[in-house]
């Protein structure tokens, strides 16, 4: 019999198997609906413990893609869907092709100059003028994001025109000539801060899910730097790579408990 728990090596077998059992869902190896293997089978198959497959369960419940019923086999909840371009630029487009209503609410607007980092993402001059937009995102009601965007003076100002609650910026952008047509994404962890934790309900120094995204006109000049933050649990990404092409894709990891 393998004796895992309480090893120092145990949080890193059940996390592990959790990444393995979270990327088949994602995949569509077990799709919305079907029946995990019993805990005996997944155990054998990753070459862990029933325990260690228990632990890795239970971070699978956390993010809401199993069951949490104890004693039968557990159900995927939720597949994620992959996404098109477009849909991964606009937080709003892909709320909607997965059947949810987005919403958005801006809760401050800030116009100052810009930071050498921020006038460098934007290709602007040290000092220039930039508008720090702060949003809460929300999937049919149920606050998922925060998303902090830098916008160079002149998108900056039709930006803040706008009113607090406009679902879409990009869609209300593009009725003043403002493209957003490329982007570059960087995606990793960060750590919940104040305003994080106020808008999401979660504690402060949660981990969150996060994308930063630089955007650009036809013309390669950048319109938008924006940094996202997701719940664990509610958003996963997917990249496929081929000769011909490489995509990039946002999925939705439906949650259990109760985004430009």
């Amino acid at each position: 019999m393998r004796q895992e728990h309480g090893s120092p090596d145990s949080e890193l077998r059940y996390r592990k198997v959790a990444a393995e059992l979270r990327e088949a869902i994602v995949s569509g190896e077990y799709a919305t609906g079907a029946k995990l293997p019993p805990e005996g089978t997944l155990a054998e198959r990753h070459g862990v413990s029933r325990g260690t497959i228990r632990h890795a369960l239970a971070v699978l419940r956390a993010d809401g893609l199993v069951t949490s019923r104890r004693g039968t086999r557990r159900t995927v909840l939720g597949g994620p869907r992959a996404q098109s371009f477009s849909e991964l630029l606009s937080f709003t487009n892909w709320a909607r092709s997965i059947g949810e209503t987005p919403g958005g609410r801006m809760e401050q607007v800030e116009r100052r100059p810009a930071e050498p980092s921020e006038a460098a993402q934007l290709g602007l001059e040290a000092g220039a003028e930039v508008y720090l937009v702060l949003r809460v995102r929300t999937l049919s009601g149920t606050p998922v994001m925060v998303e902090r965007s830098l916008y160079p003076g002149p998108v900056g100002r039709l930006v803040a025109e706008l009113p607090p609650d406009v679902v879409s910026h990009t869609e209300a952008l593009l009725t003043h000539g403002v493209l957003f047509t490329d982007a570059d994404h960087t995606i990793d962890l960060a750590w919940a801060d104040t305003d994080d934790a106020r808008l999401l309900d979660c504690p402060p120094g949660q981990v969150l899910l996060r994308e930063r995204r630089r955007s650009t006109d036809p013309a390669g000049v950048p319109v938008e730097w924006s940094e996202d933050r997701y719940l664990p649990g509610t958003i996963a990404f997917t990249v496929h790579n081929s000769v011909a092409a490489s995509t990039l894709g946002r999925h939705h990891s439906p949650r259990t408990a109760p985004g430009s």
